[in-house]
């Protein structure tokens, strides 16, 4: 998994991992991320399959979760976290 930090937002790249392993990067990146962080932009991809998508998008729980937000660019979601 590829972080980059931009301000008081991430940019994560889950590509080519199993709905397993993104699951498990995931919530200990939402477990362990600053707390001034407001939004993880999550790049899983949309042409290769749809499961990652699917997963962040509906399934993906964690109690810092407020809202996902769909972008212009399908591949990606945009979850707006709570401090």
């Amino acid at each position: 998994m590829v972080i980059k930090k931009f301000g008081h937002n991430l940019e994560v790249d889950i590509h080519g991992m199993t709905v397993m392993e993104a699951k498990a990067e995931l919530v200990s990146l939402l477990s362990r991320c600053d707390r001034a962080t407001h939004e993880i932009d999550v790049i899983h991809g949309c042409h290769g399959g749809q499961a990652l998508m699917n997963f962040v998008r509906k399934d993906l729980k964690h109690p810092r979760i407020v809202k996902r937000m769909l972008t212009l660019n399908n591949g990606m979601t945009t979850l707006v976290i709570k401090p």
